[in-house]
């Protein structure tokens, strides 16, 4: 039996937006801020600062570009986004294992 320890549980990523944009930007990277704030269901300033708190940890870059003359940003998830997303997931995994 594990050893039930939920301090181990990423603060960054658990916090429910950002456990959406982590989510999504697992399976789909990078992202459009439109089609992430449309799946995420966040308004603009909610996604920029939860997005910027996902780019301070490291977790996500941000690309600003134009398409035509439309602006446009992109959101990838960054490698060391993706191993704390798996290791996200390991220590909640862990931590149901140890309720048990």
């Amino acid at each position: 039996m594990s050893r039930f320890d939920h301090t181990t549980i990423d603060d960054v990523i658990h916090g429910r937006l950002r456990l959406g944009i982590m989510a999504y930007l697992s399976t789909v990277s990078p992202a459009s801020f439109v089609e992430l704030k449309a799946k995420v269901n966040a308004t603009d300033g909610n996604l920029s600062t939860h997005l910027s708190k996902l780019e301070e940890a490291g977790y996500v870059r941000i690309e600003k570009k134009f398409a035509g003359k439309k602006p446009l940003t992109l959101v990838h998830l960054t490698k060391s986004g993706r191993n704390a997303w798996i290791a996200y997931l390991d220590s909640l995994h862990a931590l149901l294992n140890a309720a048990e």
